[in-house]
């Protein structure tokens, strides 16, 4: 009896999405703006080693990252989106001129990522969601000690979970958690050290931060 209740079950949620399926591919893809506000973690350790006068140790901070992105469901379940994030945050770093030297340097992050997303809506209220990301992390760093700066362009991807609660059938209220990596970031044309391209130690380091926040979410279509 248990098996034949499951198996009922099991048919009517099938059915139930299959025809939801049908009215969204009828109705055709459906479009959503999103808007992000998280706060970014430290990412505490981030170093280069050359030689004895050849290197810099320090840290990422975090701060309050920003953006928006451009979402495309094709069904109810799967969307395709284009984000946009900003992160201004500091590095603090030890690194050699000529003796040892401290400076906090100014970091500006511009990351442009593809996301590809999976829904598991719950009920009409409530969205669980998951997603993978992959784009680019357009750095920028600024040493203030010298009025000079260097930028570089790197690989970024990323991993975010959350959840869309609806307040009505156009807006939502996001609730997120993530993970972004920009691959050999601190390095390649970004210089910590006297600044300025082949002025400053440079590095290979893949850094990453933890991120913890939401914003909304806006059915266009």
């Amino acid at each position: 009896m248990k098996k034949f209740i499951l198996i009922i079950l099991c048919l009517s949620a099938t059915c139930a999405f299959a025809q939801t399926s049908q009215k969204q591919a009828a109705n055709g893809p459906s479009l959503r703006l999103n808007g992000y506000a998280t706060y970014a973690f430290d990412d505490n350790h981030v170093d280069s080693y050359y030689s004895t006068t050849s290197y810099f140790d320090g840290s990422i901070k975090g701060g309050f990252q920003y953006g928006g992105g451009l979402e495309i469901l094709p069904y109810p379940m799967l969307g395709a989106e284009i984000v946009y994030l900003r992160l201004d945050s500091k590095a603090p770093m030890t690194y050699y001129n000529g003796g040892e030297v401290h400076t906090n340097f100014d970091l500006a992050q511009n990351f442009l990522l593809f996301s590809a997303n999976k829904y598991v809506p719950v009920n009409p209220k409530v969205e669980p969601y998951a997603g993978f990301q992959i784009g680019a992390d357009f750095i920028n760093v600024n040493n203030p000690d010298k009025n000079n700066s260097s930028s570089t362009t790197k690989m970024a991807w990323g991993i975010k979970a959350g959840l869309n609660i609806w307040v009505n059938e156009k807006v939502g209220i996001k609730m997120q958690a993530g993970l972004l990596s920009a691959v050999q970031a601190v390095g390649g044309g970004v210089y910590f050290g006297t600044g300025g391209a082949g002025a400053g130690v440079s590095g290979f380091s893949t850094y990453y931060q933890f991120n913890l926040g939401g914003g909304l979410v806006f059915k266009v279509k």
